[in-house]
């Protein structure tokens, strides 16, 4: 590659020549400049937002060709080694992963700033293993992202420039295969990677297709669902069907219409779509080639560039609902299973009386000659049968209490006449009141009726 001097050699070389001459020379400096253009430049950065569980960490670490990743907190940075194979050059693609925390996005300062705002790709991770908050969550960090992009302090004219960039990446956007110019599909030929010297072009005045770019947020966004691989789950424990899988699918292509954004549907456990998610943002930060066309036939493994997308196209997937409509409220069709947890309503906790305490009012109950509570007259009944027989086996007979009274007094205290200890073990108690119970069962046992039907 020349040099800087070499360069300015030719200049002057250039002016002594004829006219005849001046073409040739401005091919070769052009060329020369072109090429001096092409190395992989290092200040670029990927922004990633989600919530927690959503395969972030994991995502970044499938990019790296990392196995086992390493989950950070609060703000995570990581880089991802990209190569030119054709023009044997590298460089590193920083990667800043924001925890899903709410309390975090303070920390968004130091990963998107005024100066890295031109240089940011930013990707929203949804989880299909949480399928009904998928329309919620892209909106709440679309809406965090909006609001920290409003205190950078970015000029209206740089605000101006890059929704400009975002409406020309799209419609510049053409399937693979079909680029006018014969070179196109060369491995060699790259996307124009500064696009702000070709935006007062006549595509300025293409007006973008219905609901397209309505939120322009000036960045390339990507929204990757993860775990895709789950999709078996939902339908065999929770009932999905295909339906349903189009129902979520044409929302989430709605919305990236709105912010302008790629679809890719991965699965790091399957391994799918990831190395074409990938590709793909080298693609858009770098502008190396991208030759995969939309893929929308497995429903486990969209992919959608930005560009190739319209409601015409998401209109196809209306065919197959039967029990909802397209603008049906979100979680009204993908509604969230109850949790197997115990739920907020709780039985009320009944702690045992202590026996001593019971046997205590039992005892001034029937000294007192009352009864320890009301109850219905066919459990009255019973109950009496139940204590006339007690009585009788006491040696006592029915309305003498006082054998009753003396038994019970028997279990409240020892035969030493002493109060028994508060902290006597429940055990202990109720080995006492058997023993007692035996002893007087057997003193009576003579005057015991067989063929009573009490006993």
């Amino acid at each position: 590659m020349e040099t800087n001097g070499q360069v300015n050699g030719l200049k002057s070389k250039k002016k002594d020549n004829g006219d005849g001459k001046d073409n040739l020379w401005s091919a070769i400096l052009e060329e020369v400049q072109n090429q001096g253009n092409t190395k992989l430049p290092s200040n670029k950065n990927v922004l990633v937002l989600g919530d927690n569980e959503t395969g972030k960490t994991t995502l970044i670490a499938k990019l790296q060709g990392v196995e086992d990743p390493k989950k950070g907190s609060a703000l995570e940075y990581a880089y991802i080694d990209v190569r030119d194979e054709y023009r044997d050059d590298q460089t590193r693609l920083s990667v800043w992963v924001l925890d899903g925390d709410p309390g975090h996005t303070n920390l968004l300062k130091y990963a998107l700033s005024t100066q890295t705002f031109p240089h940011t790709l930013v990707i929203f991770t949804v989880a299909m293993t949480t399928p009904w908050g998928i329309l919620d969550q892209l909106q709440c960090w679309a809406t965090v992202l909006a609001d920290h992009i409003d205190k950078l302090d970015l000029t209206p004219e740089e605000k101006l420039h890059s929704k400009k960039q975002k409406v020309q990446n799209w419609v510049r956007y053409t399937e693979p295969g079909d680029e006018l110019e014969p070179t196109a599909s060369s491995p060699m030929k790259r996307s124009s990677r500064n696009l702000s010297d070709e935006l007062d072009s006549d595509e300025d005045d293409n007006p973008l297709p219905d609901g397209v770019l309505t939120r322009n947020l000036g960045l390339d966004i990507v929204v990757v669902v993860t775990k895709t691989d789950y999709m078996s789950t939902l339908e065999k424990e929770h009932d999905y069907r295909d339906e349903h899988f189009d129902f979520m699918q044409q929302w989430i292509r709605r919305f990236c219409l709105q912010h302008g954004a790629a679809l890719f549907y991965t699965s790091a456990k399957e391994d799918k779509n990831c190395d074409l998610l990938y590709k793909y943002l080298t693609h858009r930060i770098y502008g190396l080639p991208f030759r995969t066309p939309a893929l929308i036939v497995e429903k486990d493994a969209v992919l959608i560039p930005a560009g190739w997308d319209s409601l015409k196209k998401i209109c196809i997937l209306y065919e197959n609902m039967q029990t909802c409509k397209p603008d049906d409220y979100y979680r009204d069709v993908i509604v969230q299973p109850a949790s197997r947890k115990t739920g907020g309503h709780r039985e009320a906790e009944i702690t045992a009386e202590d026996e001593q305490t019971f046997l205590q009012r039992q005892l001034t109950a029937l000294q007192a000659g009352a009864a320890p509570r009301a109850e219905s007259p066919l459990r009255t009944a019973h109950r009496s049968a139940q204590l006339d027989g007690a009585k009788t086996a006491l040696g006592g007979s029915p309305g003498n209490e006082g054998v009753l009274a003396n038994f019970f007094n028997s279990l409240l205290y020892k035969k030493s006449g002493s109060p028994a200890r508060p902290d006597a073990s429940p055990l202990a108690a109720r080995s006492d009141a058997a023993a007692e119970l035996d002893r007087l069962t057997r003193a009576k046992r003579p005057q015991l009726d067989l063929n009573s039907s009490e006993c």
